[in-house]
């Protein structure tokens, strides 16, 4: 259980909600979140946007009834989170990127934390948000498109690494990508899967892989590009 601080709307059906207590976790990770202890009865899966000695931050898309209760809680509501989930972004080593589309954006916020030389690219499909939160907090190249296709912006082989977060479909334009670009770059896609538990348990954010299926909440959200077979 939090207090909610702060709900700010930072764009249509868009809201960065601030908690108040210690929590920790990795770049990548995510929480389980719902307004109130009994309804909506499951939780919903949001990655850490920032996190502070005495506070946590999301961002929130409102997609549904859970997010649209989320995005309702005022300062002083209680908020339910259980957490951290997931296995998080690996060990980054030489030149990264990180490839947010819409709410994808999230986790690369805490990620520059860690590693605040990678250069950012930020897409939207309407209105691009947080990208002067995103500029101040980043010593590398931050690159905006709104209404095109970010991955156009994108030259994966001049970078060691990319992570990319974002819808399916963008996360096989990324796969595709890189199988174009002869696969030399470790390319990484952090998956957006509906979950209901978090741990492991129900089986609902399954994902097919080559070597078979695996589960977006224990052996992910983040997996090897080349390793989802997306459908």
């Amino acid at each position: 259980m939090a207090t909610v601080v702060v709900n700010q709307e930072v764009a249509e059906g868009v809201f960065k909600l601030t908690a108040q207590g210690r929590f920790s976790g990795k770049m990548g990770q995510f929480y389980m979140l719902r307004a109130g202890e009994r309804y909506p009865l499951l939780s919903r899966p949001i990655s850490i946007f920032n996190l502070t000695e005495d506070q946590i931050e999301f961002l929130v898309m409102v997609a549904g009834e859970g997010t649209a209760r989320l995005s309702g809680l005022m300062p002083g509501d209680t908020l339910t989170l259980d957490g951290p989930f997931g296995n998080g972004f690996p060990q980054l080593q030489g030149k990264t990127a990180f490839v947010g589309g819409g709410i994808g954006i999230a986790p690369f916020y805490y990620a520059l934390r860690s590693v605040p030389e990678a250069d950012v690219y930020l897409g939207y499909s309407r209105q691009a948000y947080m990208v002067d939160e995103f500029r101040a907090a980043s010593r590398g190249k931050v690159t905006v498109d709104v209404g095109g296709s970010i991955l156009d912006k994108v030259d994966f082989s001049a970078y060691d690494t990319v992570i990319a977060c974002g819808p399916h479909a963008m996360l096989h334009a990324v796969q595709r990508k890189q199988a174009q670009t002869g696969g030399q770059t470790q390319v990484y896609v952090s998956l957006e899967n509906r979950m209901a538990c978090g741990i492991g348990a129900c089986l609902v954010c399954s994902v097919k892989c080559k070597d078979g299926r695996k589960k977006a909440c224990t052996d992910g959200p983040v997996f090897l590009a080349e390793e989802v077979v997306f459908a």
